[in-house]
């Protein structure tokens, strides 16, 4: 019996990092029947076996790399192109900051790798990703960034086809799209998964001006503000300016507010980001940061981190301000866009790395379950105001037919 047990409960674990619905389904599943409570305890001892599991059978493994790393660095454009010249904006290009650890990397760790439009392969490119290793003891343990141009980029929030659930009057009956609008898909560079359900923290959740959730206290705060600003910091500190937001979702508290760890980053019984029950939950993670001019925004997603680790990563490559987004095998992901093939233009989703779990039609055409970001090219009039300071030359009018 406890043989047959065993192999039932490894079976179980495997299909459940094969499928990525099956352990949502279960989870909350059993959530109706022994509590919320009863199940993060549930996965964060399955987690902390399979973190010691890794630790005896991986511990002398070296850092590897998630993709092919160049041997150098292939040239990019130093400048975007402009109406008649009448702006010089700079193309985008983070620099590279190398490992986390001099003796513990991988190659290509910190080196940053343009990730060219599929829709416009022949523009300089707006995202750059890499892969670092923060954690000596875990040489899996890799967090995965994509570095953002806010010039050049838009970040839109996208409410779930459930989560957050509404727990105002004003939102029940809501209009839940959960699908990237069709307006933009000529313009869709990439989308990434949002926070927490409802039930995990009750943070809260402002779109389209309706309050999905109130704001609660204790909290990190993402709010997109008007003249292309994006603020990412506590939330007592930045509620005087909840009025002015154009959306806003709150997340567990800053793991980086203004470039300070939180302090409960360096203490072994937090549980703020998620922990198990040695205080120390080893999972995938995802985060979202921002540079401190406000410039580069960061998604991550890490392997097998800590909380410590995760935000780590995230600093280590420029973020200034970081919030934890959901976590979770199955929930964390980064997909970029690209033509069906040369034939079809109909757009599908593709991973960034290897072990994502994906489908082509993920936030495009399949409706997601939890709320989610994407991200779109600005139109160059708005780039040039932004950066520049003024407006392109306007088009001469059309002539009669």
């Amino acid at each position: 019996a406890v043989l047959l047990l065993g192999a039932l409960g490894l079976g179980l674990w495997v299909a459940v990092h094969r499928i990525p619905w099956l352990g949502a389904a279960i989870a909350d599943g059993l959530r109706s029947i022994i509590g919320v409570q009863a199940v993060t305890s549930l996965e964060d001892f399955a987690y902390g076996v399979q973190d010691r599991f890794n630790r005896m059978v991986r511990g002398d493994e070296e850092p590897q790399p998630y993709w092919d790393v160049p041997t150098s660095s292939a040239p990019v454009a130093t400048v975007l192109p402009t109406k008649k010249n009448s702006c010089v904006v700079a193309a985008f290009r983070p620099r590279d900051v190398g490992p986390v650890h001099q003796s513990w990397f991988a190659p290509g760790d910190g080196q940053w790798l343009a990730m060219t439009d599929a829709q416009h392969p022949t523009d300089p490119p707006r995202l750059f990703k890499t892969l670092v290793h923060p954690d000596k003891n875990r040489s899996w343990a890799a967090v995965t960034v994509v570095a953002i141009d806010r010039r050049t980029v838009d970040l839109h929030a996208v409410l779930g086809r459930y989560e957050p659930k509404a727990e105002t009057k004003e939102a029940n009956g809501i209009t839940r799209p959960a699908i990237i609008d069709k307006a933009h898909h000529s313009i869709l560079l990439a989308a990434f998964n949002g926070g927490f359900k409802a039930e995990h923290g009750h943070y809260g959740m402002r779109i389209n001006g309706i309050t999905i959730i109130r704001p609660r206290a204790r909290a990190c705060w993402l709010a997109a503000m008007p003249n292309n600003e994006l603020v990412i910091g506590d939330w007592e500190r930045l509620q005087a300016r909840e009025p002015d937001a154009l959306w806003w979702r709150q997340t567990p508290v800053c793991m980086v507010d203004e470039g300070k760890l939180h302090p409960g980053l360096v203490s072994e019984k937090n549980t703020l980001w998620g922990a198990t029950l040695d205080r120390n939950t080893v999972i995938r993670r995802s985060a979202i940061g921002i540079s401190k001019d406000g410039l580069t925004l960061y998604a991550g997603i890490g392997d097998d981190t800590t909380a410590k680790a995760m935000a780590q990563g995230m600093v280590h490559v420029g973020a200034y301000s970081v919030a934890q987004l959901d976590v979770n095998w199955s929930y964390p992901k980064f997909v970029v866009y690209h033509p069906r093939s040369s034939d079809d233009t109909t757009l599908v989703a593709d991973k960034i790395a290897k072990g994502f779990e994906f489908s082509e039609d993920e936030y495009i055409r399949q409706r997601a379950a939890r709320d989610f970001f994407y991200l779109t090219r600005k139109p160059q009039p708005q780039i040039e105001q932004l950066v520049c300071g003024h407006k392109s030359p306007p088009k001469p009018p059309a002539k009669a037919q």
